[in-house]
């Protein structure tokens, strides 16, 4: 009789080994993750949290939704406005919001990376680079990484994806644009450094006019003053006599200022 009830028991401890395993009653939803219930083909009204979780077998079941911020590489080929093929390396990090994770695999399914996410990158890298001329993407670059995570966030919003950041990390040309740039900026810089010199040349000529018209100027004045003042011409003479008197031939030397005292 023991041996009996053993027996029922062991058959019934693997009969719901058996049901557990092949009829999945349970579903756990990881870190991370939303569950969405399906039943019978109808997507539950609610996002299910983390943790264990129970359904009818057969009926319904539970799909797991990641809502874990994810990061993407990608590069891809635009256009600039001036016609240049440009290959554009970017990064962008992104999240489902888990509150909408039942809604998002009711409209769109598990797949929204590729069905609602890229489509909206590329289109929206493609219109802000389009707007750019290829030498002045490069100088702002950050402006457009800027307006395209403006433009991204914005858009799909209200398509249940948070864009948490966007970067451009690289923007190559043509190797034969890149010379011709290469060239444009080297003959720029040729032609700054020669106007610069320019500069200085005229800035040295003008100091030089100032100076002689200063001289000039300083002349007239003294001549003005040595012919209206007998006296200052004498302390002129002075000023530059060198204590030597002059000599004559007739002999003996004579002052060349009127050295007469006053009476």
């Amino acid at each position: 009789m023991a041996k009996e009830k053993s027996a029922i028991l062991i058959a019934i401890a693997i009969l719901a080994i058996i049901f557990i395993v092949y009829c999945n009653p349970i579903a756990i939803v990881g870190v991370g993750e939303r569950g969405v219930k399906v039943t019978l083909g109808r997507v539950s009204p609610e996002s299910f949290s983390e943790g264990v979780h129970f359904v009818t077998p057969f009926i319904s079941q539970i799909k797991v939704m990641n809502v874990k911020t994810q990061k993407e590489n990608i590069t891809t080929e635009v256009y600039t406005k001036d016609i240049q093929q440009a290959r554009i390396s970017y990064v962008i990090n992104y999240n489902l919001k888990p509150e909408y994770a039942h809604k998002m695999y009711r409209e769109v399914g598990m797949n929204y990376k590729e069905t609602i996410l890229m489509p909206a990158v590329e289109g929206n890298i493609k219109d802000v680079i389009g707007r750019w001329n290829a030498q002045d993407l490069v100088a702002n670059r950050a402006v457009a990484t800027a307006d395209i995570l403006q433009k991204l966030q914005t858009q799909l919003d209200s398509k249940y994806i948070n864009v948490t950041s966007f970067q451009i990390i690289n923007i190559n040309y043509s190797e034969v644009f890149e010379k011709a740039i290469e060239s444009k900026v080297t003959a720029e810089q040729e032609a700054l450094k020669a106007k610069n010199k320019t500069v200085q040349i005229e800035e040295e000529a003008k100091q030089k006019v100032i100076s002689a018209e200063a001289e000039a100027k300083s002349m007239r004045i003294r001549a003005t003053a040595l012919t209206q003042n007998k006296a200052l011409v004498e302390y002129e003479a002075v000023q530059k006599w060198d204590g030597k008197m002059p000599q004559y031939m007739m002999g003996g030397s004579v002052p060349f200022i009127n050295v007469t005292p006053k009476k």
